[in-house]
């Protein structure tokens, strides 16, 4: 059944309230993580609160977040929930603060939701999907570009135009025109067996522009098993091109895992079906 985990009481989806004045709610001040989950299990339950707490410093919301104890209180929803395969969202935000005044002490909203995990079609996977490119642009020197926040408007917007345009996914790019990501997935390129993708907050060379790109949890997977599975590994600014001439596209994230692309617009990615890089991830991650 759906749980739901709210300031350390569990509620009812239809009685959990929070207030009026929430800083989420009034000016979209917050961060989120999205989980997957199996039986009592959460699939990368440190990384994802590591990556939380971390965002939370950087942007001002959190300096120091008692990620053991959110851990603690997943683990106990997940638990209650008794749900198989199970979509865990864990939103924290500003709490009743009052940002023209400046102050920072407050008490943050902490709201655990855990649900039945998205049931993707095999068709999906088995016959890969096609992308779009937004129509916006994102700007490496927004500080909070590169975050999980809650404002995720311009992206559920490229979403839908590209639902109406029958694809399952749309890509963003940089105003410098480098790739920066799916509107809810990180991008991976596979050519000639070497495995490339953008570079995200944190892989920055040293006096180089801040990236817009989140360091995805299934991502740095990914890499991880290419690079065990000795294949070359290249962090790196990408563009149009190298997406058109690739030989395979990936899109990963917490709720399908890997996901591969076979066209972008109107143009055909690879051969227009989904590569041995992209099987290979399939069949590895239904395992793990």
């Amino acid at each position: 059944m759906t749980t739901v985990w709210l300031n350390g009481e569990f509620t009812t989806p239809g009685e959990a309230r929070v207030s009026a004045f929430d800083a989420g709610l009034q000016h979209a001040v917050g961060l989120f993580e999205t989980l997957g989950g199996k039986g009592d299990e959460v699939l990368h339950l440190l990384q994802h609160l590591d990556r939380l707490s971390e965002s939370a410093r950087q942007l001002g919301l959190s300096e120091k977040m008692r990620t053991d104890a959110l851990a603690e209180a997943i683990l106990l929803s997940v638990k209650r929930a008794g749900i198989e395969r199970s979509r865990i969202r864990v939103t924290v935000t500003g709490g009743d603060l009052n940002l023209l005044q400046g102050g920072t002490t407050h008490d943050p909203t902490v709201l655990i939701v855990v649900q039945p995990a998205t049931e993707y079609p095999n068709e999906l996977f088995e016959r890969g999907v096609s992308v779009t490119v937004a129509d916006g642009r994102r700007n490496p020197l927004d500080p909070f570009e590169a975050h999980k926040t809650l404002d995720y408007w311009s992206r559920l917007s490229a979403l839908q135009v590209a639902a109406g345009r029958g694809a399952s996914e749309a890509l963003w790019f940089s105003v410098s025109n480098h790739l920066v990501g799916g509107c809810v997935s990180n991008a991976i390129i596979v050519k000639d067996d070497v495995v490339s993708t953008p570079v995200a907050r944190g892989e920055e060379s040293e006096g180089g522009l801040p990236s817009p790109v989140l360091p995805g949890i299934v991502r740095e997977e990914v890499l991880g098993w290419a690079a065990g599975e000795g294949r070359a590994v290249r962090r790196e600014m990408l563009g149009i091109e190298d997406l058109l001439t690739a030989d395979e596209v990936l899109l990963t994230n917490s709720s399908w895992g890997i996901l591969p692309v076979t066209s972008l617009e109107r143009e055909t990615i690879g051969d227009g079906s989904p590569g041995p890089v992209a099987t290979a991830l399939r069949t590895w991650w239904l395992e793990a």
